[in-house]
């Protein structure tokens, strides 16, 4: 093992997602470790500031403003990526999102924008970019912890997100043969500007309990190391894998840190 199997020099990257919180920060991130990178997503503002963060570290940047629902808009992305970049090495499947809502009171029209939102995206971007990257490749996709256990209020959410895990396994299998590793990330207590308020509205803070065994919150960038490490040569034989960056909340399970540094259920 070298410190250089973590640098991605000259590789090529596409971060979905990428205009705030942990998009960003894994793009951002790519380009520190020497990644040229393509970003889209569509909040104009939040996207050009990530493609700015990337030049300023001397790597190049295509960016595009686009609906990854859209499977043809995606497909354009994925050939303009490489006709200014090249052949894809690292793919973040990083957009999605959701809403707090108990099933009873998600219209059939709310599912279906869940299901396309967190499934549908991830389908898209490995359909389009499969075929134009390199054998060796890597590709990681953004899932939840709520893919592991019950979650009360977004059940179609962790449903999609237990989906992609189930998605990357089955992909893990069919891309072996070509060198290209297939993974998630699973984050958890990462405030986000994209998530604001979700973990209020679902009561997921409770008074009186650190959010996590380790007593603070996560941060993107410390998704975003993950993902890296996911990405780069020094995870070259895992694949099919999903790591929870939690701070150890689904190995706790129901037990609980209270403000004192006690614990219980």
């Amino acid at each position: 093992m070298h410190v250089d199997q973590l640098r991605l020099d000259d590789r090529i990257a596409i971060v979905t997602g990428a205009a705030q919180g942990i998009g960003a920060a894994t793009a951002l991130a790519l380009a520190d470790l020497g990644a040229d990178v393509a970003i889209c997503d569509q909040l104009e503002g939040g996207l050009a500031e990530t493609a700015a963060g990337v030049e300023a570290r001397g790597r190049r940047c295509y960016s595009e403003v686009l609906d990854v629902r859209d499977g043809d808009a995606v497909e354009a992305f994925a050939e303009a990526t490489v006709t200014n970049l090249g052949a894809i090495d690292i793919l973040v499947n990083n957009a999605g999102g959701g809403f707090w809502a108990t099933f009873d009171k998600v219209s059939a029209k709310g599912e279906t924008a869940l299901i396309r939102e967190n499934f549908g995206t991830v389908a898209n971007c490995v359909r389009s970019c499969t075929s134009r990257m390199n054998d060796g490749a890597s590709i990681i996709n953004v899932t939840s912890v709520e893919a592991f256990h019950a979650a009360p209020g977004f059940a179609v959410y962790a449903a999609m997100k237990a989906g992609v895990q189930q998605f990357t396994q089955s992909l893990a299998v069919e891309l072996g043969a070509r060198g290209i590793r297939i993974n998630c990330v699973a984050p958890d207590m990462t405030p986000t500007p994209g998530d604001d308020g979700l973990s209020q509205d679902s009561g997921a803070l409770l008074p009186g309990l650190h959010p996590t065994p380790l007593q603070r919150m996560g941060t993107p960038e410390e998704q975003a190391a993950v993902i890296c490490f996911l990405a780069s040569d020094l995870s070259s034989f895992i694949t099919g894998a999903s790591i929870p960056v939690d701070g150890g909340t689904t190995a706790a399970g129901s037990w609980k840190v209270r403000l004192d540094g006690t614990f219980g259920m």
